[in-house]
């Protein structure tokens, strides 16, 4: 396991990232104690440091596994948790973004997670009722007391990210150093305005569902659809001929469709990504794993590209147009050798 800066901060982190939504068996599916702790252990023993949990996962159990797991190191691993979800039905101040939301469940994670500090804080989704400078500086103050080191933002507008990192910047509080998306080759739509903006504010990006639900390992062309609705796009004839490509270049390469789909997911775009990645067995951390023992050529990574690409949205369709592109750079785009672009 090699090591990644992640977004514009000092952290080290390895370059996968151990979810742990399926640790604990409360929502009828995942991996009890003893299952969990082998595949925590088959994750650390590989080097793998870098743990993803949030309040709400399996009730509060998946943060209390992972609590029991880093005790005995607990300043080795990079601990990330979320805030934002409700953890009680039927009062709207147990959810949402706002202060009081944010202290209660911080207080309680920190708890459940046995430890007096969270590495990454994550906004787990926006709410859209919430001020933006009352959320960053309810994360300042968490900052100041030395109960969180870094925070970072998941499945949120990307007009929002930058509203907050720029207002971040001119008052002189922490910024999002890292972003959290749904990001696979069965979905793309993040590539419009979400990669771009993370790129431009030196984000560290984390892909949930890097193998979209399981559906890129080839298990859905078989016929178990598991838990997923008929109408799912995972089950859709895009998704369906995206993994046969995936499952025709596993067999070509002698590895595996897992690997496959997370290469491209770790090498797209030339930017800092870091993918998510999560198990129920310890063959399935293992064989992940094993992406890391190789990068997928470029002839490969065009063929995945071709099969997967999206129809991009305004603005961006538009100014890739040959005539807009001939009206805007003189006919002479090409000859710009800049590396920035």
């Amino acid at each position: 396991m090699n090591y990644k800066l992640f977004g514009k901060s000092g952290l080290r982190v390895s370059e996968l990232s151990l979810g742990t939504m399926g640790f604990g068996t409360e929502w009828k599916w995942g991996a009890d104690k003893h299952l969990s702790q082998q595949i925590f252990d088959a994750y650390a023993e590989a080097g793998g440091n870098f743990l993803d949990t949030a309040n709400r996962y399996t009730e509060g159990t998946s943060e209390k596994f992972v609590g029991d797991f880093i005790a005995k190191d607990r300043d080795h691993f990079v601990v990330a948790t979320k805030y934002s979800l409700r953890d009680r039905s039927g009062d709207l101040n147990f959810a949402g973004n706002h202060r009081k939301n944010l202290m209660r469940s911080v207080k309680e994670s920190l708890w459940r997670l046995n430890t007096d500090y969270i590495d990454v804080l994550w906004v787990h989704a926006w709410d859209s009722w919430t001020p933006t400078e009352e959320i960053l500086k309810g994360l300042e103050d968490l900052i100041s007391r030395g109960m969180v080191h870094y925070i970072g933002i998941s499945d949120t507008p990307a007009w929002v990210v930058s509203q907050a990192n720029t207002m971040a910047e001119l008052r002189g509080w922490n910024q999002f150093v890292g972003l959290q998306i749904e990001y696979s080759l069965i979905q793309r739509t993040v590539e419009a305005e979400l990669l771009p903006m993370a790129k431009a504010f030196g984000m560290t990006v984390t892909p949930w569902a890097p193998l979209a639900g399981g559906a890129l390992t080839g298990k859905y062309l078989k016929g178990d659809k598991g838990r997923l609705p008929e109408s799912s796009v995972r089950l859709g004839d895009r998704a369906i001929a995206i993994t046969q490509k995936v499952v025709e270049i596993s067999e070509r390469l002698g590895v595996t469709p897992s690997q496959v789909a997370i290469n491209w997911t770790r090498q797209h775009k030339n930017q800092s990504v870091v993918p998510i990645v999560g198990a129920t067995k310890v063959e399935q951390v293992k064989d992940v794993l094993g992406c890391l023992t190789f990068e997928l050529p470029t002839d490969v990574m065009n063929e995945l590209n071709e099969v997967s690409k999206i129809e991009l949205p305004f603005p961006q369709k538009f100014l890739t147009e040959p005539g807009v592109l001939d009206v805007l750079y003189g006919g002479e785009k090409d000859k710009m050798k800049d590396s920035r672009y």
